[in-house]
């Protein structure tokens, strides 16, 4: 499954979640794959497109959850919502 992961950069946490980043690379806990990653020119904000299972973006949040605002939310690509919006609407 995918999943959006919004992060803003907990007030009095810049300094640190940049070090994080840098020094580490951010890398993904085990069970989780990359899609793209974003970060908004000029603020403490980003996005974070995941694919994997839910106990790994879970993680993902432990890790960063001293220093970010995370929202994670489930997507699913234009193909399946055609796919089940189709069913619903008897097409």
């Amino acid at each position: 499954m995918k999943f959006m992961v919004a992060w803003k950069i907990s007030t009095g946490s810049y300094k640190a979640a940049v070090e994080r980043f840098l020094s580490t690379g951010a890398p993904n806990p085990v069970g989780l794959k990359t899609i793209g990653r974003w970060h908004a020119p000029g603020s403490a904000c980003g996005w974070h497109v995941v694919e994997g299972v839910a106990t790994a973006v879970a993680e993902l949040e432990g890790v960063w959850g001293d220093l970010l605002e995370v929202q994670i939310t489930p997507v699913i690509e234009d193909a399946e919502a055609a796919s089940s919006l189709a069913k619903v609407h008897g097409r």
